[in-house]
């Protein structure tokens, strides 16, 4: 949270709320429980990683007025509920696919950078009296991690199951992504 002007009580409240979810993402998806199964690993780290964009979204939907803005915080509630849904559903299962060290290895190292730099730029979010700005600077790399992160574990031998799950998951926060960033240009352009 970039801090560079005095926020209003609102303001302050919801970005507190934001910094609380981020910090209990953050301690979810690194302290998971690891294995030698990339499908595993990737749904242990994405639950708390949804988890989080639903409860962004709810913080969101107690200040804001901004009809597009709910349709979106709403369509993530949903959307990332079901999807935590199903990835419980598949989860047992998809445990028993193991994966070769390297690529275990080769994995984790590049999820570890995706993390990171999605932590940083969630934490350095800017920050400003209007909350509808400051959400779409906070979710829009949270999205853009979840895209990453399913394209990496696309990449690698994992359970069928879940390759429905993670192109589901790329195709929802890309367009997301798009939705956010075209209304951040209208909301940010106009006088």
């Amino acid at each position: 949270m970039n801090q560079q002007c005095r926020f209003s009580n609102v303001t302050t409240n919801y970005l507190n709320i934001f910094q609380a979810i981020l910090d209990e993402m953050i301690l979810g998806m690194t302290s998971a429980s690891l294995t030698d199964s990339i499908s595993h690993n990737f749904i242990v780290q994405m639950i708390p990683h949804h988890r989080a964009a639903i409860e962004m979204s709810r913080n969101l939907l107690r200040f804001t007025t901004n009809i597009p803005l709910q349709d979106i915080a709403t369509r993530i509630i949903t959307e990332q509920t079901k999807s935590i849904q199903d990835m419980l559903r598949i989860a047992a299962g998809c445990s028993q696919l193991k994966n070769s060290p390297q690529d275990l290895y080769l994995y984790q190292h590049r999820m570890r950078q995706i993390m990171e730099n999605m932590f940083a730029d969630m934490r350095n979010a800017p920050a400003s009296n209007d909350i509808n700005i400051s959400f779409i600077y906070e979710m829009v790399p949270h999205h853009k991690g979840a895209i990453a992160m399913s394209e990496t574990t696309l990449d690698y031998p994992i359970c069928p199951e879940l390759v429905p799950i993670l192109q589901a998951i790329i195709r929802s926060q890309k367009m997301g992504v798009e939705q956010m960033e075209k209304l951040l240009w209208y909301m940010t352009q106009s006088p």
